[in-house]
């Protein structure tokens, strides 16, 4: 579906006139998503670094959440990843995030993702 895909795509963009310096995406951590849906995640991060749009995600390396990050960092936009130390525990962190944030709960990692 690469037409559908590219469409998509093109209406990801930010209308003009409207300045976000960061956006807060909450997105699956499991490797078992359609790739279309890994598809427009990456599309998605293009066009926020494109956009010059820092990325505040929940810190997983996995999934669409790791989708999303990888396509920001690529292009050399800012990722801030917020987790669980649980989750750091068990190997999940992207470890290549601009800035990995470490909370106990998850009340404070959406407490802390809605902050930034």
């Amino acid at each position: 579906h690469p037409a559908a895909v590219a469409s998509m795509a093109k209406s990801q963009e930010l209308p003009s006139g409207r300045c976000f310096r960061r956006i807060c995406v909450y997105g699956g951590s499991s490797s078992k998503v359609r790739a279309e849906y890994l598809q427009l995640a990456v599309l998605l991060g293009q066009s926020l670094a494109r956009q010059k749009i820092g990325l505040v995600f929940g810190g997983g390396k996995v999934g669409l959440m790791g989708a999303v990050a990888d396509a920001v960092l690529a292009m050399k936009g800012e990722v801030i990843g917020v987790i669980p130390r649980s989750m750091v525990d068990l190997e999940i962190a992207h470890e290549g995030c601009t800035s990995l944030r470490v909370v106990e709960t998850m009340h404070e990692r959406k407490a802390l993702m809605a902050e930034l």
